[in-house]
């Protein structure tokens, strides 16, 4: 692979593995020919990215986003004084099981199957030098941690097979903890902390060296990670909730407690997490996305915010729309004063340096 001539980004968030595994089953070849989907392997080359965490989700069966208007003002939604969707179910456990195996078994497969353009890497030097050799680096993360029991006895396997991000809840509530719901507008400070299961998971990750992701997951779970963890405080695809108040955002509080741990956020490319109104409306434009970069940035300084762009999990900007559109959005950071050693920082450097202060070895 190539390297590119853009800005190398990496990114914090993609759901491409449920895309190609479930959605789209036995089309991992379209991950070469650019096909489908938000990303794939020759628009990851045109915008520029250099690599990311490939998120294995478990969807919840018979679960559908229904949102329900709270009112309706003669405009339509833009007047609708915001909406609730009905909290997701928990999910079984041998469900999540076979759906984090076979989703890895997919990332494995483009790995072997790329003839060197992509690889799964489990170490920052092995990220460096996918980086400087133009390959597509690529991180296995959990995205909820039902595929786990109370006793964590198939972490270690997963760690073997390649794993070094999870995060420990989606937008449900599991044995370890409980996420937030997509309602608007809320706060994320609802329902209990983590469980006992839950706080075992954070110390389990720090000592093996898995970087934990407190996406999705609820304030009061947010602060028990918080107090427990040794490593850098990380959420992967969030952004701030001053400027979208989305229980899925991160207040200023949260902010700072991941600034002072020396963490990162990767700002979240969803229109509904990045628009004051909370819609996903079509006209949503990258310009909001730097906003929530340059607010992060001065609240807690810019080494503590990233990417996290959701690519086929939700939907773009229009002037960006899928993963070839990177560049629009770092000229988009330049415009607002994104520039130089601060825009690669945003781009992938502070990436790197939270996962060189999270990983063993």
């Amino acid at each position: 692979m190539a390297k590119s001539k853009h800005v190398p980004v990496f990114d914090g968030h993609n759901d491409t593995l449920l895309h190609l595994t479930f959605t789209r089953p036995g089309s991992e070849e379209t991950f070469f020919s650019g096909a489908e989907g938000q990303l794939d392997l020759p628009r990851a080359r045109a915008g520029g990215l250099a690599g990311g965490f490939f998120a294995a989700f478990t969807r919840t069966p018979g679960w559908d986003w229904k949102v329900r208007w709270r009112k309706m003002g003669p405009q339509g939604p833009e007047e609708s004084g915001g909406f609730d969707v009905p909290m997701a179910r928990p999910v079984h456990q041998q469900k999540a099981i076979n759906s984090v195996l076979a989703m890895m078994g997919t990332l494995f497969r483009l790995e072997r199957m790329s003839g060197g353009d992509v690889e799964v890497i489990r170490t920052v030097g092995e990220l460096r030098s996918a980086m400087d050799r133009g390959v597509l680096a690529a991180v296995a993360h959990m995205e909820g941690a039902e595929a786990l029991t109370k006793d964590l006895s198939g972490l270690e396997m997963l760690y073997q097979a390649g794993l070094r991000s999870l995060g420990i809840v989606w937008s449900r509530s599991n044995i370890f903890g409980h996420g937030v719901p997509f309602t608007f507008p809320d706060s994320p400070d609802m329902g209990p902390g983590l469980t006992p299961a839950g706080k075992d998971l954070v110390r389990a990750c720090n000592d093996m060296g898995i970087m934990v992701d407190l996406s999705h997951l609820n304030e009061r779970g947010f602060w028990d990670a918080a107090s427990l963890s040794k490593a850098p405080l990380v959420a992967t695809h969030s952004a701030a909730h001053a400027l979208c108040h989305s229980p899925r955002n991160l207040t200023d509080d949260q902010l700072k407690a991941i600034g002072e741990s020396g963490g990162i956020v990767g700002v979240n490319f969803a229109r509904n997490f990045v628009r004051k109104d909370g819609l996903e409306h079509k006209r949503t434009s990258v310009r909001e996305i730097a906003k929530h970069v340059v607010y992060i940035a001065e609240k807690i300084g810019v080494d503590h915010v990233g990417l996290g762009s959701d690519f086929d999990g939700a939907e773009m900007p229009q002037d960006m729309k899928d993963v070839a559109g990177l560049p629009k959005l770092l000229d988009a950071l330049r415009k607002v004063g994104v520039h130089g050693k601060d825009l690669r920082k945003v781009a992938h450097r502070n990436w790197v340096r939270v996962l060189e202060a999270t990983w063993k070895g």
